[in-house]
């Protein structure tokens, strides 16, 4: 029987994230069972189970994968972008809602936790580096607050709808000034 590449086994594994991510999007977690995910996926259940053994495992893998386009710059054009990129995935794939779902999860789940402290510090840390030059002794406070409104923007589309961005850049731009 020939092996299977690992090239089709990665695409198995990312199609059934995929539909977990869909899912939880539109459903949420605890709305969402593994029979679920399964037929989201279109796979067998021992395709699915071949790779994840729980939904744990899924929430967590959908949560590992997630990544902002953070801003090249901290400039009022480069913050509108992001925040503008922030808007289009909620509206276009529903993923504020899965990132509300996120946190709410990892408010009880350890392993998630971890994961979304990591993120977070990540996304901390690379918003410190584009600090400019004369703010730089308050890098970490301003990448804090930075990463803290931004994360409330995406919440406020979660729960509102489609929000204009323009308040939210105002008020970035404003803590990087001050």
């Amino acid at each position: 029987m020939p092996r299977v590449s690992q090239a089709h086994l990665d695409a198995r594994r990312q199609q059934i994230v995929d539909a977990a991510r869909a899912r939880f999007a539109t459903h949420g977690f605890a709305h969402t069972s593994m029979a679920d995910i399964i037929t989201e996926s279109g796979l067998s259940n021992g395709a699915v189970y071949r790779y994840f053994t729980s939904k744990e495992q899924l929430v967590i893998a959908v949560c590992e994968q997630g990544t902002e386009a953070l801003p090249k710059a901290l400039t009022p054009e480069a913050v509108a972008g992001f925040l503008d990129y922030i808007r289009t995935r909620a509206r276009d794939t529903n993923h504020a809602q899965l990132v509300a779902q996120i946190y709410a999860e990892a408010s009880v789940s350890p392993p998630l936790a971890a994961v979304v402290q990591r993120q977070l510090a990540a996304m901390r840390a690379a918003v410190a580096e584009l600090v400019p030059g004369p703010r730089r002794p308050q890098a970490g406070q301003i990448a804090e607050a930075f990463v803290a409104l931004c994360i409330a923007y995406n919440q406020q589309l979660a729960i509102r709808g489609d929000l204009d961005p323009a308040p939210f850049t105002t008020a970035l731009m404003a803590i990087i000034k001050e």
